[in-house]
């Protein structure tokens, strides 16, 4: 019931079926012609400026910071406010805003989930006994070891269950995964090809620990499922070859007869004795854009790379998330990703590209699980863009932080997360993302103007390493308070 009136605009995963490009974004001038009697005139169309509310609060800014403005509507509406909306800048976080949507994207919404798998060497399915257990994953933040559907347990469990007893060791299927073009990341932490959820706050110190530490996890499992395994560290998964059977000899007449269809046991892929999923990636997302948290984000980038859409690089994930941007009518020119975090100062995004991204995400929404269950019962109107983002129902916007609403908690881990303390007592709904480095502050998301007009807007700042942020903070909240004000 995913999107009933939206089917022929269904934004698709990254890999496979594509997301529908949208046109791009007209430049700031644009060229379009006229008809006056027998010729074609020339007509140019400036964007508007700033109003006198956004130039008021800009006024404040310290010496030297460079302000990119974007403010427009939804749904094919105009832009409103505009200063240097194609020039590039560092975003910080507002980075996340790409992860985060190519990743909901690939996963194909907030329904879509991911899986982990044991699988044992076909010629020994259905025995009690075998060789090996493989562990097979997507390289995503949420598998757990011990808690919930989603874990190492429940995979234990489920292959007890139907019939393993012993497996000479346990492997890992990491060759998806290329480790170490990760390491130029600014985070400075290794990129396993399987991770565990455990580890958020005790993170692996290199690849090698993280094998150990997943390996004995897994093979504790097991044993305390009643799973005997012989050896106490982790093998690794032998690369799958697909079986190419030969040609016979040309039969009478010349003509090569057809292959034999016939694979050898020892040939054919693995087969599962156990899978678990892992549920909408809503909460994760949440999880990552409220407290802006640098970790997951670049677990989710790594997901991008995982086969069979990626190629087990951080340069073809970083590939994917601009493949996706395309499709969705962003203007390229002069963007560059660098991360999933933002937290390196390599990436350059413009205040027009997070606009376009932004709209799109509320234009062509992916509704929440829960506003799908809504909209079993009330219909398909339920999840038209407009409904869903005031019921709360677009998964996107709805795991960015919210404006004002006063948890002072150090994790930034509430509704709020890193805005909750910001625009208090001004009666806006915002939802949006904040970006901060040495020097830069960013803030870009979606505001209820006093028409009640939903607004997109992107607020790019890059300055000195040395300029208060505090200051810079302040100044958004009065440039987006102006904003709804004005509109």
């Amino acid at each position: 019931m995913r999107r009933l009136l939206l089917i022929s605009l269904l934004l698709l995963p990254v890999s496979g079926a594509q997301a529908p490009a949208r046109p791009a974004t007209a430049s700031p001038e644009t060229a379009s012609p006229g008809v006056a009697g027998p010729d074609t005139a020339l007509q140019l169309t400036r964007e508007p400026g700033l109003s006198a509310g956004v130039r008021a609060a800009l006024r404040d800014l310290p010496p030297g910071v460079r302000v990119g403005v974007l403010l427009r509507e939804v749904g094919g509406g105009p832009v409103l406010e505009a200063q240097a909306a194609d020039e590039t800048f560092i975003p910080a976080s507002t980075v996340k805003l790409v992860t985060a949507a190519a990743v909901l994207a690939e996963r194909g919404g907030a329904d879509g989930e991911w899986t982990a798998e044991l699988t044992v060497p076909a010629a020994q399915a259905g025995r009690a006994d075998v060789k090996a257990v493989t562990l097979r994953g997507s390289g995503d933040p949420l598998l757990s070891a011990r808690d919930g559907g989603y874990s190492l347990r429940a995979l234990a469990r489920q292959a007890y269950a139907r019939g393993l007893r012993s497996a000479g060791e346990v492997r890992l299927d990491d060759a998806g995964l290329n480790a170490a073009s990760f390491a130029p990341l600014t985070l400075g932490e290794p990129m396993p090809a399987l991770r565990l959820s455990d580890w958020q706050d005790d993170p692996p110190a290199s690849v090698d620990e993280a094998r150990a530490r997943l390996g004995a996890a897994l093979i504790g499992e097991l044993r305390r499922a009643g799973v005997t395994v012989t050896r106490d560290t982790p093998g690794r998964a032998a690369p799958f070859t697909p079986y190419l059977p030969p040609t016979p000899p040309a039969a009478e007449g010349g003509r090569p007869a057809e292959p034999d269809p016939f694979v050898p046991v020892a040939r054919r892929p693995e087969q599962g004795v156990a899978s678990v999923r892992s549920g909408s990636p809503f909460r994760v997302l949440a999880r990552t854009l409220r407290p802006s948290d640098n970790r997951l984000a670049e677990a989710l980038l790594s997901t991008l790379a995982h086969p069979p859409g990626g190629n087990g690089t951080l340069t073809g994930a970083l590939a994917r998330e601009r493949a996706f941007l395309r499709q969705i009518g962003v203007n390229l020119a002069g963007v560059r990703l660098a991360d999933g975090s933002g937290l390196g100062r390599e990436a350059r995004l413009s205040p027009r590209a997070l606009g376009t991204l932004l709209t799109v995400m509320h234009d062509l929404p992916y509704p929440t699980p829960a506003a799908q269950d809504i909209a079993r019962s009330s219909g398909p109107g339920a999840l038209l863009p407009d409904a869903l983002y005031r019921s709360r129902g677009n998964a996107f916007i709805e795991a960015l932080p919210q404006a004002g609403t006063g948890e002072d908690v150090p994790a930034h881990d509430g509704r709020g997360g890193t805005l909750a303390l910001r625009m208090r007592g001004l009666n806006l709904d915002v939802r949006a993302k904040t970006g901060t480095l040495p020097g830069v502050s960013a803030l870009a998301g979606y505001v209820t103007a006093r028409s009640g007009r939903t607004l997109v807007f992107a607020v790019l700042m890059n300055g000195p390493e040395d300029t208060p942020i505090l200051t810079l903070r302040a100044v958004q909240d009065r440039v987006v308070q102006a904003m709804a004000q004005a509109h």
